[in-house]
């Protein structure tokens, strides 16, 4: 091993020198990294790109330095794992400084990149503190949900934001941080959704990935499905292994299918969608599958949750739209016979369907990118800079 893998416990760049260090500490993230970094390579090829990511990236043709992905984990909230991660923000921060890559992309995973961003400023490597390396970031921390102050420390430190909702430049307008709408990942023409409606499909069933969620949500679904007296058979998608016990505790009925999500297969056709909030809820309602969301929490969570968070919808998607086209059943409100009529209305209304594909051709609408625009366009004019 050199003396620079010593250095920071990372591998040198194996070209001797990089361009651009991409940082995706989820799955999401390496996903939607990669299909920037083959696009920005596609045009650049004789860019050195390296990252902490996944698989995906290194595909994409970056060089992997160390997957972050492993666990599905940027676990902060665990106390266990926080010493492994100051000692991983530590190595990078100080491979950074030794290789001195042009700019430093941080993907999403803020409680992970924000650290990194403030290390890089306090050892005086960023270029905002003097040093030779340009910070950028794609795909916001949700600063309109929760802690909005936060973008004042981004301000300092990043030189350059790339946004995949359109309401989020106005965010950062009281702030001296260049923002860019570049469009959604999820409506690009090349991404490749995981669901699509289908009028005689099953029911889709998403209590989350999360063991506590799944845990308590999933109860509620199956009792909820029971109860709407529909003969379709349910399909629940659900991340990994760990989620697939919980699942299966809850003793599903035999014309309930749990179906793990992830690799290259064909989409996954349904009828109607119980869900809660979250990345997959946004592929439903953008591929126009009728359902409803629920969540529940338990009632001090709740509490403090409703203190920080400030938005009129949990749903992300009901939140661009500025209405429900998902009606959202939390806490109390949650019942099984609510979410059972939710149901009954998806699969036997028309109106309901057609509703639901009229709002969700809106949001394809806002979702979509700027013309000319694009993340990896973003990203190769930052490189210019």
């Amino acid at each position: 091993m050199s003396d620079s893998a010593h250095a920071s416990g990372l591998p040198a760049p194996a070209s001797g020198r990089v361009d651009l260090l991409v940082v995706a500490g989820e799955h999401s993230g390496d996903e939607h990294a990669a299909r920037m970094v083959r696009q920005l390579l596609a045009s650049q090829p004789g860019l050195r790109v390296c990252a902490l990511g996944g698989p995906r990236l290194a595909a994409a043709g970056a060089q992997l330095l160390r997957d972050l992905t492993v666990g599905s984990a940027m676990g902060f909230a665990v106390v266990a794992k926080l010493a492994h991660y100051r000692r991983l923000i530590a190595d990078i921060v100080q491979w950074i400084g030794r290789h001195r890559p042009r700019a430093v992309c941080f993907v999403d995973s803020s409680g992970l990149n924000l650290r990194i961003a403030q290390g890089l400023m306090d050892r005086g490597f960023a270029a905002k503190a003097g040093g030779p390396t340009r910070l950028l970031y794609y795909i916001s921390p949700q600063i309109w949900a929760s802690r909005p102050g936060r973008r004042f420390q981004m301000s300092r430190h990043l030189d350059g934001l790339a946004a995949i909702f359109p309401f989020e430049p106005a965010c950062y307008a009281d702030t001296r941080l260049p923002v860019e709408f570049v469009g959604h990942p999820f409506v690009a023409p090349d991404y490749a959704a995981p669901v699509a409606f289908d009028p005689a499909g099953p029911v889709l069933l998403l209590p989350g990935s999360r063991r506590q969620v799944v845990a308590r949500i999933f109860p509620l679904l199956l009792e909820a499905f029971r109860q709407s007296g529909t003969t379709r058979p349910a399909v629940v998608l659900y991340p990994g292994e760990e989620i697939r016990g919980v699942l299966q505790a809850a003793a599903p009925p035999p014309n309930v299918t749990l179906w793990r999500t992830g690799g290259d297969s064909a989409p996954v056709r349904a009828a109607a969608v119980l869900t809660v909030s979250g990345t997959m809820s946004m592929h439903c309602a953008l591929a126009g599958i009728p359902g409803a969301l629920t969540y529940r929490t338990d009632a001090l969570t709740y509490a403090l949750g409703r203190l920080l968070v400030n938005v009129d919808h949990i749903g992300i998607a009901n939140l661009l739209l500025g209405e429900a086209m998902y009606p959202e059943f939390i806490q109390g409100a949650a019942t099984p016979a609510a979410l059972a009529a939710e149901l009954r209305a998806c699969l036997e209304n028309p109106a309901r369907r057609e509703r639901t594909r009229l709002l969700a051709e809106q949001l394809r609408a806002l979702l979509s990118r700027p013309a000319g625009a694009s993340a990896a366009g973003w990203l190769e004019r930052q490189l210019r800079a």
